[in-house]
């Protein structure tokens, strides 16, 4: 504002920071005095203090002032401050200057001291309560129309001194003019502190989110001193205490305001107050039924309330959590209300759509602009719900140990305080996103495998009518003709039949051969000649320990074929990458299930691995039959591969 920066002009930084020394010095110089005369003069009945609220304010906002000089040489609200406490300081002097010489009857302090007084208040409430409050936080007010505010204040404030100096009330009592004028004029001057604060709450709801906590410490800090003020005497004194707080907060917001989160002080103080009183009423109370009923057994008395408070902690202290956090966020900020509402929507929407609408509670729970999911592997494609132009935080999804993808979280949108529930609704929703991404994997996955499975399929009969048509086919046909040859020259030609009939015996060793080797394709012959843990344990060799429990007799084929292929894969991955010194191989058949279990004590699966072919295939042999298989590494090392199939099964292939 351009006529707010003629009245404070910016000099350069070193003369800005010794000019605020100066200031600072000066006022505690002043309210060194003060305390001097102070001394002389009467107790004052409203305070047991030798200084008054006004002393601390010429002390406190000058110092901290010239501290946000420091780092902030440019910055209007420095200078406020500064001037605002100098003001205070000098009107607490002579004040208390003016009072002892009347006592005194001292002849060398003027009459003007009066009027030094009054313009030294008239200056500390246009600082103070005016200008800082429109110019808080940046130094700029919250729009142009504001501008004529602080000239409109600077027209009363010397309206009011002018008519303290040229106008002095001429008779006693309300029907003095001259009275009634000065009363409206502090009215005046109140309305227009009343919209210099109004600016606050006009520049806090269009504010950001960090401008929003610089506006709410102070307001804090104001309402410690508004509060034993509204209430008077006898408890106005303690405002002494508490006037530091403003420019306290008031600095520290300007200078490091990201690094507190006020609305976590407003929850932590309106459940503490809650429970301070609550339990205190509890205990007065049942001390009181207690002396009343057990007069003379005053042990006792003060047990029974002790535990009477006792008992209501813990539920009453969730009940005031809960009814704060809907104070100041309303339902969003709860997180037992956000799983509830996640839980009305999971119901009404299908596995895929269950993840946009976990991520979208998500988002309003945390008022953000957007929230997403990056898969692990970039598959499938990330899933946003609303905005995500920026990414502020990373959360690491786990579903049941295994590594999922990661939580996506925008910067916060335009809302009330969105800083003091977050880390609950993230600790209280990022399950239900886990749970959520891995139902979105796992269908994508089953979907995948199932075009796999039949586009092998496909490739199979291909590969089948193949062999079958050029090898084995082509071999029949060529034998059919030499039977034939054979034939005809069985009488004519003994010895060509013979050699005719010599071939023959060689190409059906070649078609028993081709025969195996379709069948072997199809189910391993190890299967029906040794059973599943013979097969298992002929496959793995002597280095493996092979355990089975319960009997596998009369598995399903398809069980059989999964297990054996699984346990396969998994032993070639060992040999090949593992470097183990130890491999164990359990097969386990329970009531409805056959539990494949592979373990070694090799290097185990780095964590930026991604999965190849032959992981993916033991994924895919589980899933179509409806089981699971999971790889993981444990934190001791190694790598286990861990498969539940069903064994009843009514699969069509």
């Amino acid at each position: 504002m351009r006529g707010l920066n003629r009245l404070f002009p910016t000099p350069s930084p070193v003369q800005a920071r010794i000019a605020a020394v100066l200031i600072a010095t000066v006022s505690v110089a002043m309210e060194s005095v003060n305390i001097w005369v102070t001394a002389q003069l009467p107790q004052p009945s409203y305070t047991p203090l030798p200084f008054a609220p006004e002393d601390v304010a010429g002390t406190a906002f000058p110092i901290l002032g010239a501290l946000l000089v420091f780092q902030r040489p440019r910055l209007v609200i420095g200078w406020l401050l500064c001037l605002g406490g100098l003001c205070s300081a000098l009107n607490s002097l002579t004040m208390n200057l003016a009072a002892l010489d009347t006592r005194q009857e001292w002849i060398f302090l003027p009459d003007a001291i009066w009027t030094v007084v009054d313009v030294s208040w008239r200056l500390t409430v246009l600082f103070m309560t005016v200008l800082l409050p429109l110019l808080y936080p940046d130094g700029r007010l919250p729009s142009p129309r504001w501008r004529p505010l602080p000239w409109v204040a600077v027209a009363l404030l010397t309206a009011a001194t002018l008519r303290a100096e040229f106008l002095p009330y001429d008779q006693p009592g309300w029907d003095s003019p001259r009275y009634r004028l000065q009363l409206v004029l502090d009215q005046l001057i109140n309305a227009a502190i009343i919209l210099a604060f109004v600016s606050l709450a006009v520049r806090f709801r269009r504010a950001s989110t960090e401008e929003r906590r610089q506006i709410l410490w102070p307001l804090i800090a104001i309402a410690t001193v508004i509060v034993p003020g509204v209430i008077g005497n006898p408890v106005w004194w303690l405002a002494s205490f508490t006037i530091p707080l403003v420019p306290a907060a008031i600095t520290f917001s300007v200078l490091r305001h990201r690094l507190y989160g006020i609305d976590t002080l407003i929850t932590r103080t309106l459940v503490g107050a809650g429970l301070v009183g609550v339990i205190g009423g509890v205990y007065v109370a049942a001390g009181a039924a207690s002396s009343l009923f057990l007069s003379g057994v005053d042990p006792v008395g003060g047990l029974i309330a002790a535990l009477c408070a006792g008992a209501f902690f813990h539920p009453l202290r969730r009940l005031l959590q809960r009814a704060a956090d809907r104070l100041l966020y309303g339902s969003k900020g709860d997180p037992v209300a956000l799983a509830e509402e996640l839980r009305r929507r999971l119901q009404r929407t299908d596995p895929v759509g269950g993840l946009v609408a976990t991520l979208d509670v998500l988002r309003e729970g945390l008022g953000v602009t957007g929230t997403g999911v990056r898969f692990k592997d970039d598959w499938p494609e990330e899933t946003v719900a609303g905005t995500l132009d920026e990414v502020v935080r990373e959360v690491r999804l786990v579903w049941h140990g295994e590594p999922v993808g990661r939580l996506l979280i925008g910067p916060p949108g335009a809302r009330r305080l969105p800083a003091a529930h977050n880390e609950r609704v993230i600790a209280a929703l990022t399950p239900y996103v886990a749970d959520a991404a891995h139902a979105v994997r796992l269908v994508g996955a089953l979907r995948r495998s199932r075009e796999r499975i039949v586009t092998t399929r496909e490739e199979e009969r291909r590969r089948l009518r193949r062999d079958l048509h050029d090898g084995l086919g082509q071999s029949l046909s060529g034998m059919a003709m030499s039977i034939n040859a054979a034939r005809h020259s069985l009488h004519a030609s003994p010895d060509i039949a013979e050699r005719l009939l010599t071939e023959l015996r060689v190409g059906m060793d070649s078609v028993t051969s081709d025969i195996r080797h379709l069948v072997y394709g199809l189910r391993p012959p190890a299967l029906d000649d040794l059973g599943l843990a013979g097969a298992v344990a002929e496959m793995a060799g002597p280095g493996v320990a092979v355990e089975v429990r319960g009997d596998l007799a009369g598995l399903p084929a398809a069980a059989e074929v999964a297990a054996y292929r699984i346990v396969q894969e998994a032993l070639t991955n060992v040999r090949k990458h593992a470097g183990a010194g130890t491999v164990r191989v359990s097969l386990e058949r329970g009531e409805n299930d056959l539990a494949v279990r592979v373990s070694d004590d090799g290097i185990g699966i780095p964590a930026d691995r991604r999965s190849g072919i032959g992981l993916a295939s033991m994924r895919e042999r589980a899933a179509e039959l409806g089981g699971t298989c999971i790889i993981t590494s444990p934190p001791e090392g190694g790598t286990v591969v861990e498969a539940v199939l069903p064994v009843n099964l009514n699969v069509e292939i």
